[in-house]
């Protein structure tokens, strides 16, 4: 019966949106995560720290539960309707962020010179890389952190753009130009991106 009465409710649900236009996007929000809004600032907490972004709504109705949010739009154009799921999309990143947090993975690779990499406040020190005397830096963006153990190194972070960022500036510190690259493989790679292996 309780099952029945779900249906008919999101039946109706479903009826009333096409009578009236409307469409809605709903984001889930698991046990042990809180959000709120402010004026078009999101932010998520979770057991990973929290997460706070802006928002350009627009139109859109934004209603903020325990268990969800929910972005409602009236008779919305093609744009806005790609706008409200990238939105959608966003807030899902945030809730993961908190939750289980995003990791890259790189792997050192040098067949000339031996490459030092450590840490040093917000930057990735990387040194001898192809015998040169001067070391190489990479920013550390935001949230992110760096490990390095052996040939890997890990950044991880609760916002996936910052440990994005932060893997592509170490890995971009290593690009060399001039140089046959079937020759001179030397550099830092990006092997795996928030979970999806590369190499």
């Amino acid at each position: 019966m309780a099952s029945e009465a779900s249906c008919s409710r999101t039946c109706i649900r479903v009826i009333l949106m096409a009578i009236t236009g409307m469409t809605s996007s709903e984001v889930k929000i698991p046990t042990g995560v809180k959000a709120g809004l402010k004026g078009g600032t999101v932010t998520v907490s979770g057991k990973l720290g929290a997460v706070t972004k802006v928002f350009e709504f627009g139109r859109a109705v934004v209603n903020v539960g325990d268990s969800s949010i929910q972005l409602t739009l009236e008779m919305p154009r093609k744009a806005e309707l790609a706008e409200l799921n990238a939105v959608s999309s966003e807030i899902r990143s945030m809730i993961e962020g908190v939750t289980t947090g995003f990791e890259y993975r790189l792997r050192i690779v040098y067949a000339h010179f031996p490459i030092k990499v450590q840490v040093k406040g917000q930057e990735v020190i990387i040194e001898n890389f192809l015998g040169e005397r001067h070391p190489r830096k990479a920013r550390i963006v935001g949230t992110a952190k760096v490990a390095v153990s052996g040939d890997q190194v890990t950044v991880t972070s609760n916002v996936i753009e910052d440990a994005g960022q932060t893997a592509a500036n170490i890995e971009r510190a290593t690009r060399i130009k001039n140089y046959d690259r079937r020759v001179f493989q030397d550099g830092i790679y990006i092997t795996s991106k928030a979970g999806r292996t590369l190499i």
